[in-house]
């Protein structure tokens, strides 16, 4: 079997954006970071787990609502529920959630991807900084920044995410030039959609209120 980057459903990097981002595809990939943090015991984000779960809940909830299958991409969802008061714009405000929890996440990994020296803590604290912050207020910002220090250490989530998480003492650990690539490809795929909907949501003025 191979590392987990190998064995989730779908990667983002496979996640279609032409026409708009293909909301079936991206809730299978998103759900691939739950599953990411329980595989790495990744206690510390809890709370970032929770909130991108819930999320996750509340796109499919309005995606799988017969009443709107004719709508097939985030775009779609939103210009949709758009025409709702701001207070109903329930998936809306989930998905506008999800997309920033994901380029926490990711702003992170990239970090910890370009500086092999640096701590999962510091990472996902300087991430912290320049991405979710600033929607927070100070007693949340206390909890992050408390939680943060109890991230994992680099050597131990690395050593983990080599593996086959099925049988990590089965096979030998995937080398670190392919498990970066493989990594690189992932985050390179979260960023080009966390762009493109960032654009969409400032565009149609979709964020305002939320």
């Amino acid at each position: 079997m191979p590392p987990f980057l190998k064995t989730i459903k779908r990667s983002f990097a496979d996640v279609s954006i032409n026409g708009g981002v293909n909301t079936s595809e991206f809730l299978e990939a998103s759900e691939s970071i739950t599953d990411a943090f329980d595989r790495f015991e990744l206690s510390a984000l809890a709370v970032v787990k929770d909130d991108v779960k819930g999320n996750i809940e509340k796109v499919r909830a309005w995606h799988e609502n017969p009443s709107n299958q004719h709508a097939t991409t985030l775009e779609q969802l939103v210009e949709n529920e758009g025409q709702k008061a701001q207070a109903d714009r329930t998936a809306t405000q989930g998905l506008l959630w999800l997309v920033r929890g994901l380029f926490f996440i990711c702003k992170a990994l990239r970090s910890s991807q370009d500086d092999q020296s640096e701590e999962l803590t510091a990472s996902f604290t300087k991430s912290y900084e320049v991405t979710l912050k600033k929607y927070h207020n100070r007693i949340v910002n206390a909890t992050f920044k408390i939680c943060l220090k109890a991230c994992p250490s680099r050597a131990d989530f690395y050593a983990k995410l080599a593996v086959d998480p099925s049988n990590p003492n089965g096979t030998p650990p995937q080398s670190p030039e392919i498990l970066n690539e493989e990594l690189r490809k992932w985050l390179s795929g979260i960023e080009r959609i966390v762009v493109k909907l960032e654009e969409f949501y400032t565009q149609g003025g979709y964020g305002e209120g939320f």
